[in-house]
């Protein structure tokens, strides 16, 4: 039996919300997923669209191309 889950591995709580930048889950949300019923994850899954409009930046992910290029232009 699989799990429902809207993580999209992108793994960084905004600090002004408490809300995961990918998934708009609480710490103790993500911490507790696993035990809560599949009722209590559709509620919770109901409410991410609104929690992640309130946002207010997204992680920005550096990739080893881009750190490359600022690494020799640092040089």
């Amino acid at each position: 039996m699989s799990i429902e889950s809207p993580c999209i591995l992108v793994c960084s709580i905004d600090l002004k919300t408490g809300y995961c930048f990918g998934c708009g889950r609480t710490r103790d949300e993500i911490g507790g997923w696993m035990s809560y019923s599949p009722e209590t994850r559709r509620e919770v899954m109901a409410e991410l669209p609104a929690r992640l409009e309130t946002v207010e930046r997204k992680p920005r992910r550096e990739t080893r191309r881009q750190r490359m290029a600022r690494e020799s232009q640092d040089s």
